[in-house]
């Protein structure tokens, strides 16, 4: 029994986390234990900024949250390693013939 898969196709189904990040803070554990149902929390990011998109804790993409009827949803605005090239890589600089290396 041979086991051929179609290009990528059988990962398809393959179960991961997205995770959405807001923003971030620190804060003492005396602060954590005080924070009640009306507490407010800053985080680092304005509300202009665009969100993190994670799956499995690895950034693919940024988003903006949107609301979709009573839910809440994410807007992708940038897909991470797709943006166009500047340009051709640099070449890489010539090697130095070592010494008594023939010239």
């Amino acid at each position: 029994m041979t086991f051929q898969p179609r290009g990528f196709d059988f990962l398809k189904d393959v179960d991961v986390r997205l995770t959405v990040e807001l923003g971030r803070t620190s804060m003492k554990l005396k602060d954590v234990l005080t924070l009640s149902e009306e507490s407010i929390v800053t985080l680092d990011r304005m509300t202009d900024e665009l969100l993190d998109v994670m799956v499995n804790g690895k950034l693919i993409a940024r988003g903006e949250v949107v609301a979709q009827g009573d839910r809440f949803g994410l807007r992708i605005v940038e897909l991470l390693g797709t943006e166009p090239d500047a340009g051709p890589a640099p070449a890489p600089a010539p090697k130095r013939a070592a010494k008594g290396d023939a010239s």
